[in-house]
């Protein structure tokens, strides 16, 4: 099982954070790696269950499931179901947390998947730091830094 961890400190509060990324179908609003997304089946995008069908701006497309989402501990948990990158029995984990010393926001991305043992170390650094690392350095970008 690999294990891919990155976090960051964004320079706003965390419920500000949370509204821009708790839709599960906005990633195009604010990840730089995403074109275009629709949840299928017309079903609300905070619904768990509900399947986000997105479209890479590289060309690739990926299926992924909402397993939960918390308002409470600004946490969203979800699962590849199909992508070109060759993982299987992917989880990740997207969590925020206050940080009460400025009114920033602690932001950690996690996931877990297995894939072929060659695979491995290029898959952590596309994942840890194109999609996570990348998908933090937007947001800091729309909120600014300190």
């Amino acid at each position: 099982m690999v294990k891919v961890y990155t976090s960051s400190v964004i320079d706003a509060p965390a419920d500000r954070v949370w509204a821009m990324v708790r839709d599960f179908n906005a990633m195009p609003n604010w990840h730089p790696g995403i074109r275009d997304s629709r949840i299928e089946g017309n079903h609300p995008s905070d619904k768990v269950g509900c399947i986000r069908n997105f479209n890479l701006r590289d060309g690739g497309n990926i299926r992924e499931r909402l397993l939960a989402l918390s308002d409470y501990d600004f946490t969203c948990t979800y699962a590849i179901l199909e992508s070109p990158m060759g993982v299987r029995d992917y989880i990740a984990t997207l969590k925020l947390t206050p940080i009460t010393d400025g009114n920033r926001t602690f932001a950690e991305w996690t996931a877990e998947f297995d894939c072929d043992p060659a695979r491995v170390a290029p898959l952590a650094q596309q994942i840890g730091q194109g999609v996570f690392q990348g998908g933090f350095d937007a947001l800091k970008r729309s909120f600014g830094r300190r």
